[in-house]
């Protein structure tokens, strides 16, 4: 162990005595584990952020009906662009299928603009829902209350309106209870949600929303819809999804033998998706990272044969004194991974600062995970392992008398 501590010190001494040239040795290393930390943490981040957004937004258990389904190419488009819209008719065959299944939201999303006296927002995106809206907790109020299940039910022109559309039509004004125009239609504002902040610089708190009813009265009885249903246990996810692919197979006449003309997905379907695409980000960036590792250890491996050879006659008194190969070996060995770890501290960071200024000047977000910083800092000590191998055995099989006589 002493010896070791020993090796170290030596090594670090070196460094610090040629600070450039050690920073140019390593500068490979540097490069590589900063993109490592720099990609990772801005993946990550945006990884957990989706995660959680997909789970928050759906809840746990959850899963969705949609004309389409989850498609990933445009050969699956094709096979299902001629599937009839999902109706308020099929909302209602799959809430009377009964338990496994406890609750099924109807939504519907379109754009219009909003209005209060002479203060006009365009482009807010208007979504209808329907009463089992409440039992998935999707909204949350700030202040004031949400839409009632008998508001919606009785097709009241009332809403709830997001931090941002109240904010802009209301400055310094409460809004509760004030009478505004959506799309034409005036409504009352019942509600204000709370701030859900932004996603890549698009803002989630311009929205109103409204009884469905109402947008099919505003936006036409065709409207896109798409239905969220919510099993009484998530451990009954898959249970009621086949109930609820009975009962919509049913209420659209299908045969036996007719495929199914809509698409059901849960929001791990989602997420599989997602993760997918982030994988093939990893996988660019282990070609980069492994490029700029091989470049930077062989840079290493040049700088520690020189190392060797201005330092052959050490190696010649140190052998003289008693020291054997393998010492030798470890010696040249250990200042070759601290060289060559060093670089990964630096990277990593410089990865942590580049993450960080992402995050603080764009809206991309980032989480740093241990396991990016020990597999980057981990790689920079085997890539000084295995590229200071050859100097030290070099070192190692110098004659002492030969060593000293250069001298």
């Amino acid at each position: 162990m002493n010896q070791l501590f020993e090796s170290i010190t030596i090594a670090l001494r070196a460094i610090w005595g040629s600070k450039l040239r050690s920073f140019l040795t390593v500068l490979g290393n540097i490069v590589a584990v900063t993109s490592i930390i720099a990609v990772v943490s801005l993946v990550q981040g945006i990884n957990d952020y989706v995660t959680d957004a997909i789970v928050t937004e759906l809840g746990v258990g959850t899963f969705t009906i949609d004309r389409y389904g989850a498609i990933t190419s445009e050969e699956e488009f094709d096979k299902v662009a001629g599937n009839p819209p999902i109706t308020e008719r099929d909302a209602t065959a799959v809430r009377l299928a009964g338990v496994p299944i406890q609750a099924v939201m109807s939504q519907s999303e379109s754009r219009g603009e909003v209005r209060y006296r002479d203060r006009v927002i365009d482009s807010v995106q208007i979504q209808g829902v329907s009463r089992d809206y409440v039992q998935f907790g999707a909204y949350k109020v700030e202040r004031g209350r949400l839409v009632t299940p008998m508001e919606i039910e009785r097709k009241r022109p009332v809403t709830l309106i997001g931090w941002d559309v109240a904010d802009k039509l209301f400055l310094d004004e409460d809004p509760l209870d004030k009478m505004i125009t959506v799309a034409g239609m005036h409504m009352r504002v019942v509600g204000v949600h709370e701030k859900k902040g932004s996603v890549f610089g698009n803002s989630q708190d311009q929205f109103a929303m409204i009884p469905i009813a109402v947008s099919q009265k505003l936006f036409g009885a065709r409207q896109y819809i798409q239905l969220t249903a919510k099993p009484f246990d998530a451990q009954d996810t898959v249970r009621a999804m086949d109930t609820a692919t009975a009962a919509l197979r049913i209420e659209r006449r299908l045969k036996p033998k007719q495929k199914d003309n809509f698409g059901l997905f849960t929001s791990d379907t989602f997420l599989g998706m997602f993760k997918q695409i982030t994988s093939g980000i990893f996988g660019v960036l282990i070609g980069v990272v492994a490029l700029s590792l091989v470049v930077g250890g062989i840079v290493i491996m040049n700088i520690m044969l020189m190392v060797v050879s201005e330092r052959t006659a050490e190696i010649g008194l140190r052998k003289a004194l008693g020291a054997r190969k393998r010492d030798i070996i470890f010696q040249f060995l250990v200042e070759s991974v601290t060289l060559s770890t060093m670089g990964g501290v630096v990277g990593t960071g410089l990865g942590f600062f580049a993450a960080w200024l992402v995050t603080k000047f764009t809206p991309m977000p980032a989480s740093v995970h241990l396991w990016a910083v020990v597999i980057g800092i981990g790689m920079t000590a085997v890539v000084g392992l295995f590229f200071g191998l050859y100097p030290s055995v070099k070192a190692a099989k110098l004659d002492p008398i030969e060593a000293l006589r250069r001298e």
